[in-house]
């Protein structure tokens, strides 16, 4: 079997395994609000990029990998909550590998609307 390698899938499912991880201690310093909205947000990403694989046309493909983005913008959030709150553990290690994920998923859209507009 020889299947193409999916980076943004392998990107988004490493990322949710850092959130993962990182709600985890946020849990153990009794952050529990915060932490399952991060988990909720993370890793709701790479579920949208994986039901996007599967989509039934590329409008239908392009609308899922728009949500994963949305999901993407509201994980930066919850991290930069983390990041400026003087009681959190440091989230830096996550900025990173979002950041590259959300260019990909910008890039991704855009792509395939050209195509669909060609």
């Amino acid at each position: 079997m020889n299947e193409k390698r999916n980076i943004i899938k392998e990107k988004s499912f490493e990322f949710a395994l850092l959130i993962i991880e990182y709600s985890e201690i946020l849990e153990e310093n009794r952050k529990y609000s915060i932490a399952k909205q991060l988990l909720r947000s993370g890793t709701s990403i790479g579920a949208n990029i994986r039901e996007a694989q599967s989509s039934e046309s590329a409008k239908d493909f392009i609308h899922k990998m728009k949500i994963a983005a949305k999901k993407a913008d509201e994980t930066e959030y919850w991290i930069l909550l983390c990041k400026h709150s003087k009681s959190y553990p440091d989230s830096s290690h996550l900025f990173f590998l979002l950041y590259e994920i959300q260019k990909m998923l910008s890039s991704i859209i855009s792509t395939t609307k050209k195509k669909l507009n060609n």
